[in-house]
């Protein structure tokens, strides 16, 4: 596992993201022992090819319908993302409840972020259909196929969705986080 600051980089996003959210699910194939020590539900995609990010978000919403079918909505995030917002989850929520549309996506820096997105639970989305039979693979070809808002989080001081894809990107969230670098709003 990616170490930040000497504790799993997926321990920062479930630091954050915990107090927002009824219950908190980690997409992952393969062995979910390995996530053990975290206290969250693991949920595998499904499928054997590892389709994805869609195939997680998926994954997520069909858990939710099968255990907890009283749940409105569900919130997904990247877990290489340790800067979300401490609202983020609110506000996703609330622009998607005000616009009276199914999924609310963030927005950052001019950039929009899929992955960080709220959706209704009852949205007509097949993980099979939409995977095998559609063949989609991108989280935004879902969403594009419903009326949708995006929700301006601002990218100053740090972007709340700056992910660690690279080596040089651990360096400098490691660095944020010597600085103190947090996004709270």
């Amino acid at each position: 596992m990616t170490m930040l600051a000497g504790k799993p980089l997926l321990q920062h996003v479930i630091t954050r993201v915990r107090p927002q959210v009824d219950d908190l699910l980690i997409n992952a194939n393969g062995d979910a022992s390995r996530f053990a020590g975290f206290g969250c539900e693991v949920v595998p995609d499904g499928m054997a090819d590892f389709p994805g990010p869609l195939a997680g978000i998926l994954a997520g919403l069909y858990w939710t319908r099968q255990n907890r079918p009283d749940a409105d909505w569900v919130v997904s995030c990247a877990c290489d993302c340790p800067f979300v917002p401490l609202d983020m989850v609110g506000r996703l929520l609330d622009a998607a409840k005000r616009a009276n549309v199914p999924i609310a996506v963030a927005a950052s820096g001019a950039r929009h972020h899929p992955v960080v997105a709220a959706w209704r639970s009852d949205l007509p989305l097949d993980p099979n259909d939409v995977l095998r039979k559609r063949g989609m693979r991108k989280v935004d070809d879902v969403i594009e196929n419903f009326a949708n808002v995006r929700v301006e989080f601002s990218a100053e001081p740090l972007d709340p969705f700056f992910n660690i894809n690279t080596p040089q990107d651990l360096s400098r969230a490691e660095e944020l986080i010597m600085e103190g670098a947090k996004s709270d709003a």
